[in-house]
């Protein structure tokens, strides 16, 4: 028998669409890597992160984005600002009563695109 997805572990669309919400608000306070997002259409960014996260986590790929190096090499990312990314998407799914364990997971998923994301 074979297991859910993590998208259906976590509690499919409805889940992911609160995470990305709340996900945002966080982001946006953060002094860190708040100004990323100043010119950016956050309605826009928030329907390319649900479909993106939709596909990473396993579920239905409707993500027709750029990959992930081409989406963010002409901002020059550190470390710093992943892991800044990374630490809010935690805290939003430790706010949303996700399990550790899935949460473990998300944060291998966000791993594995770390070295496009910083553009190594």
């Amino acid at each position: 028998m074979t297991q859910a997805s993590l998208f259906d572990r976590i509690g499919g669309a409805a889940a992911v669409d609160a995470a990305v919400d709340i996900f945002y608000r966080k982001v946006l306070k953060d002094a860190r890597i708040a100004r990323f997002f100043d010119t950016v259409d956050m309605d826009r960014q928030r329907v390319k992160q649900k479909s993106f996260l939709t596909y990473a986590f396993g579920g239905p790929n409707s993500y027709s984005g750029k990959d992930m190096r081409a989406g963010h090499a002409h901002l020059k990312l550190t470390e710093e600002h992943f892991n800044a990314v990374v630490e809010n998407l935690a805290a939003t799914l430790q706010e949303l009563k996700v399990p550790d364990e899935l949460i473990a997971e998300v944060a291998k998923i966000a791993a594995t695109t770390k070295n496009d994301v910083l553009n190594r």
